[in-house]
């Protein structure tokens, strides 16, 4: 076995889009964390993207779009195969279920010498709700080297499914930065608004889809009408019409679409509380993020929700579609002013002591060194990655 010149650990992390959304989020913070002194990293995606890949560029990281122009793409796989091949990768930690898909293909398509180690991730569990996503799934996790789930909710999910091997599913948290924002930015998140100082504002973050059940949040709304409180929408999606009509069909209501925003921590620190009604969930960001704020949280009893928020300590739980019930946390938070304050201490405290960006990073990092390893003593050289290597230019 030969020593290996000493070069950085190559590391493609491989997702379908870079609109915002919490999985892309999470790459960002993993990626502009890791120890540049060690790790040489590329983020690939195929479609929308959005101020995170300006993030990226801004950082030095080099970031790769290849189009998919259709479901069954030749020509996308071919570009796909030809960047991992060149690119020479120690590791490729592919995210979402087509994202996961391609690279796993791809990983197959390529000669051993030139495949990197093979990751795939949980982020979710409604991935596998449908038999052919979830022979998708299972397929490509029985290819992965290691599966990263980002809640034990998600890793006890796939096993049950799946019939995984223990050994195969790997629990890292997401990580967050406490958001910052002044009180003059959650001042002038009201003002644009139009609510004041003392009015009660709850806030939901994220795309407008299905498995985000705002419709439930906004029937909950209707049913606190004429009292209900104002109620900011940041974020976009398929359903953003259908939303707004459902909001003009029934009583009036101070409900605010907001559309796609990049100031989310000046949005929560205006906020009085956060509401997730999501169908199902991972670890979420946004229910992080308001942690670190101190606001408290009203989130369905779903996935990793319940291993963020500790009913009536931490926030509030619902279950799934239950409108009723949202509608009276809401309500009282509304009408306790100091609840909402106890409650937010407590998530803040439990924030900050349980899920940083320092500790996701340095997980991560453990990781794809382990990999980056493995791969090198595959391929009959000792495991030395640590001096910067200059790129083959495509």
């Amino acid at each position: 076995m030969t020593a290996a010149p000493f070069r950085k650990i190559r590391v493609l992390i491989v997702t379908d889009e870079m609109e915002v959304g919490g999985t892309q989020r999470q790459i960002v913070h993993m990626v502009l964390g890791l120890d540049r002194a060690v790790f040489e990293p590329t983020v690939l995606y195929f479609r929308n993207e959005s101020f995170f890949v300006d993030q990226l560029d801004e950082a030095g990281i080099d970031v790769v779009r290849i189009d998919k122009r259709a479901r069954i793409d030749a020509g996308f796989v071919r570009r796909l195969r030809t960047e991992v091949s060149q690119g020479d990768y120690d590791v490729m930690h592919c995210f979402a279920l087509t994202g996961e898909l391609w690279g796993a293909v791809v990983h197959a398509l390529l000669p051993s010498a030139r495949r990197p180690v093979l990751l795939t991730s949980i982020r979710n569990t409604y991935d596998w709700e449908r038999p052919l996503h979830r022979a998708i799934k299972a397929w490509v996790m029985r290819r992965s080297w290691r599966v990263v789930a980002n809640t034990r909710a998600g890793a006890a999910s796939a096993h049950r499914h799946m019939r995984l091997p223990d050994s195969l599913v790997h629990v890292i948290y997401n990580g967050v930065a406490a958001p910052r924002a002044t009180m003059a930015d959650a001042a002038a998140v009201r003002a644009e608004l139009g609510v004041a100082a003392d009015a009660p504002l709850a806030l939901f973050v994220g795309r407008l889809v299905e498995q985000k059940d705002v419709a439930t949040l906004i029937r909950a709304m209707q049913q606190l009408a004429p009292q209900a409180p104002h109620l900011a929408i940041a974020g976009d999606g398929p359903l953003r019409t259908e939303l707004e009509s459902l909001v003009a069909e029934g009583p009036a209501l101070p409900v605010h679409f907001l559309g796609q925003r990049d100031d989310v921590p000046a949005l929560i620190a205006a906020a009085d509380m956060v509401v997730l009604p999501s169908r199902s969930e991972g670890l979420s960001n946004v229910v992080l993020e308001s942690m670190m704020t101190g606001r408290p949280v009203v989130a369905t009893r779903v996935g990793g929700n319940v291993e963020l928020v500790d009913h009536e300590r931490t926030g509030l739980l619902f279950d799934t579609g239950d409108v009723t019930t949202l509608a009276a946390s809401i309500a009282r938070l509304c009408s306790d002013p100091a609840l909402r304050d106890a409650l937010g201490r407590a998530a803040r405290d439990k924030a900050h002591a349980e899920f940083s960006i320092p500790a996701m990073v340095a997980a991560f990092s453990d990781l794809y060194r382990e990999a980056a390893a493995l791969r090198m003593r595959q391929n009959g050289t000792q495991p030395s990655l640590l001096e910067p290597h200059v790129r083959t230019p495509r």
